[in-house]
């Protein structure tokens, strides 16, 4: 076998691989994805219980290291270090793409500036379905993920109010209520909403409708399970900007 000191001196880097793995469905896994988990020198992953889980489903035995937002800041440049000396690794997170509102970014740009191949495998991730599913325009969007939970949070809202793009948010099921009603205040209660649960997953649901009619069934009905907000863009600014 050739040392990675050879490489590291033959300027032969390894290849940081993110890989999506499924929000619910484990069809969704993609054959790539299974290749690259088998094949990589280690797999970093955010939790390395729920990982393992889906490791042994697939028949994956391979080098598992914890790497989440707790430690990526101390561990990023070992990490680093490894890929320069040729390792090839696989960042894989609990759920979803690595980097959309999960660990990632951070690995993925001091690899990057250290000249290190970063590639990103197409694959499952929740905000997609949830908004081509939402029934709202898709073709401009854009993707706010977790709002602030305390501090920002108004602020952020009322930079969003005259935003025309449909908004994808994340959301916990026990703040879901508490967010529709900011929203209502600042949106407006008769504003579109699509809210979606479970993707992928048996009970998966849309809810669609105003966001007082969305209140209202998950006042009824307690939600659980992960949850994806789409919400409509601002029309009334569109429309008077067609006057002019």
């Amino acid at each position: 076998m050739v040392s990675n000191i050879y490489l590291y001196l033959s300027g032969i880097m390894g290849i940081l691989y993110i890989v999506p793995t499924p929000v619910g469905n484990m069809e969704d896994m993609t054959l790539r994805a299974i290749r690259v988990l088998k094949e990589a020198d280690m797999i970093l992953a955010e939790d390395t219980r729920t990982s393992g889980i889906l490791l042994k489903h697939f028949g994956i035995k391979n080098r598992l290291m914890s790497h989440h937002k707790y430690n990526e800041h101390g561990t990023a440049a070992t990490v680093v270090d490894w890929l320069k000396a040729g390792q090839t690794i696989a960042l894989i997170s609990d759920a979803g793409t690595p980097g959309i509102s999960d660990p990632g970014f951070f690995l993925a740009r001091e690899a990057a500036q250290a000249g290190v191949t970063v590639q990103t495998l197409p694959g499952a991730t929740a905000c997609v379905p949830a908004l081509v599913s939402s029934g709202l325009p898709c073709d401009r969007f854009c993707f706010e993920g977790f709002l602030p939970q305390k501090k920002g949070r108004n602020t952020r809202l009322r930079e969003l109010e005259e935003e025309t793009r449909t908004m994808v948010f994340y959301e916990s099921p026990y703040r879901l209520l508490k967010t529709l009603t900011q929203f209502a205040e600042v949106f407006g209660a008769e504003r579109q909403v699509s809210v979606a649960r479970e993707i992928s997953k048996i009970h998966e649901e849309h809810v669609r409708g105003t966001i007082q009619e969305a209140i209202e069934h998950f006042t009824q009905t307690t939600p659980r399970g992960e949850i994806v907000i789409v919400l409509a863009g601002n029309t009334t600014i569109k429309n008077k900007s067609k006057q002019f």
